[in-house]
């Protein structure tokens, strides 16, 4: 006893944990067999009702996500698409709704603007003191403050929730400057995010026509912008007086949102692999109109930290939430082979741990929800090497198809599109001269049609591992899914320990088109779930049609 009080409280909580989980295990290798099979068998229909129910109503207790609304709806929805389950006609068409009502006024986000670009203080501290002017031409009277924003049409971006974002200029008089960056959030792009994705779950003409694509183009800008642009110079600065902004996974949002409704285009990627990676010298835009650079700003503004890792925001320490981020937005840009891939594929392979579920960072204790963060991040490296051409490593001796390390096939047929670029941007002189752009952003296809044949290869984690540590250790059995034995149950962590399984259970394949063998599935194969889209994470088919619906229109 008198050792462990000798101890860190890091180590102790470690220590806890893992005796809590051991203990689980213990448990479960002492069942009889029948015993066991229940165990690992996942919930469906409790997830289901406790999913559903989630949708339809939540308790007081759920007020401190008023202004994450969204977000639930997307944990929810994604959960319920992933165990391949609907809602009802009116759930939907009512979620439809709701989330139309999140979609802002764009008067609201240019007045905003506005005040913000006229007011002399502001101007003053935004031109002076960062040598930056928010993108906007402002004059002596702020009158060129009507920036292209205004232009973007009727609605722009999504709130937390209805009616939010009208709060927003009784903040701006009342509170100080610093304030005013934080309610810049009202819209936002994680709401924003979290909206497209529940509809793109949802399916169907009256879904994802509800979303109005050029309108949301504006929010993206302008926050992606503040994100790679503002989150600096403040680091620069040293400054505490503007709220520092999760830049990295900003961006992310934005980029990934952006390159789902296909406006992804050269002016929204501009500088952001430069924000993500470091570079030699930042340039801002002085309030004179041109551009001025701070120099040696590589190492200090870098997110991809000494670890591997990638952290949110420049000199912070690297994090799985923000490696995944990270990872996707240097994909939908193009701009991949610029990380230094295999160091974080060092980082991330040292972040399972003995419990078989992943940790966010070093030296922290057991998520499930790192299940995807964590995993998913495999999934996209996976990929990136098919499409590179490199040849994954087979497994087994030949002796069937029934285990995952087995392989079928030694001889893999070619690949089939493997650099096959998935265009999602463009020239927007079709739409508007305001969206013009003179070349295309091309993305890798990284989705599940990228090589063919059935070798079964070895992921880089322990798969099967990290499937015990969900169902026994995040599973509840009454229904939903947890971060770890002692937590509670809720629709986060169901989302994303779900859609790490989902992952995991494909992580043997090397031809995403074949389903899964049944050893490579840990319990019944009825635990099979939805295959997803890496870079989005939405299930596949839905993204499929999300790509055809805006493609086409």
């Amino acid at each position: 006893m008198e050792s462990f009080r000798s101890l860190t409280v890091t180590q102790r909580d470690q220590i806890l944990v893992e005796q809590q989980v051991f203990d689980i295990f213990k448990t479960f290798y002492n069942l009889p067999r029948s015993s066991q099979s229940f165990m690992l068998e996942l919930q469906r229909e409790k997830h289901v009702e406790y999913l559903t129910k989630g949708l339809t109503g939540l308790g007081p207790s759920f007020c401190v996500l008023d202004a994450n609304r969204p977000w639930i709806c997307y944990w929810i929805l994604h959960s319920i698409a992933l165990l391949d389950e609907f809602v009802d006609p009116e759930l939907e068409d009512n979620t439809i709704d709701f989330l139309s009502r999140c979609q802002l006024s764009m008067s609201v986000v240019g007045n905003l603007l506005i005040v913000i670009a006229s007011h002399k203080l502001i101007r003053s501290f935004l031109g002076s003191w960062l040598h930056i002017n928010l993108v906007l031409p402002v004059g002596a009277d702020g009158a060129q403050a009507h920036c292209a924003l205004a232009n973007y049409g009727p609605n722009g971006g999504y709130a937390g929730g209805p009616g939010q974002a009208s709060k927003i200029l009784d903040m701006i008089i009342v509170k100080l400057l610093p304030t005013i960056f934080c309610m810049l959030t009202m819209p936002h792009l994680a709401t924003t995010y979290a909206a497209v994705n529940s509809l793109v779950t949802l399916g169907g003409d009256k879904a994802l026509s509800s979303i109005n694509r050029w309108s949301g183009y504006a929010i993206i800008e302008f926050e992606v912008f503040i994100g790679s642009y503002l989150t600096e110079v403040c680091n620069f600065l040293q400054r505490k007086t503007i709220h520092v902004f999760a830049a990295n996974e900003r961006c992310q949002w934005g980029i990934q949102v952006a390159s789902l409704l296909n406006i992804l285009d050269d002016e929204l990627v501009q500088n952001v692999g430069n924000y993500i990676l470091g570079s030699s010298s930042l340039s801002v835009v002085s309030n004179c109109g041109k551009l001025e650079c701070f120099s040696g700003l590589s190492d200090a503004l870098c997110c991809q930290t000494y670890e591997g890792g990638i952290s949110g925001e420049p000199g912070s320490e690297a994090h799985g939430g923000y490696t995944f981020c990270g990872l996707a937005t240097m994909i939908l840009i193009n701009e991949v082979d610029r990380l230094d891939l295999s160091s974080l594929t060092d980082w991330v392979v040292f972040r399972q741990g003995v419990e078989g579920g992943f940790q966010g960072r070093t030296n922290k204790l057991v998520d499930g929800c790192y299940s995807f963060w964590q995993g998913g991040i495999f999934a996209l490296l996976k990929r990136l090497n098919s499409t590179k051409g490199v040849k994954p490593i087979p497994l087994g001796d030949g002796e069937g198809e029934e285990s995952p390390q087995t392989t079928a096939s030694s001889d893999a047929a070619g690949e089939e599109g493997l650099n096959e670029d998935l265009s999602l941007g463009g020239s927007h002189s079709e739409i508007g001269d305001q969206h013009h752009t003179s070349s295309q952003v091309n993305v890798i296809d990284i989705d599940h049609n990228h090589s063919k044949g059935h070798a079964n290869v070895e992921p880089l984690f322990n798969s099967l591992a990290l499937q015990q540590y969900i169902l026994l250790c995040s599973q509840e059995l009454n229904g939903g899914l947890r971060d770890k034995p002692g937590k509670s149950r809720d629709h986060y962590h169901t989302c994303y320990c779900l859609s790490g399984l989902s992952v995991c259970q494909r992580s043997w394949l090397e031809d995403e088109d074949s389903p899964p063998l049944p050893r490579a599935v840990l319990g019944p194969y009825s635990n099979l779930l939805e295959p997803i889209h890496p870079l989005y994470n939405v299930v596949l088919d839905r993204y499929q049609e999300a790509h055809e619906f805006f493609t086409k229109s």
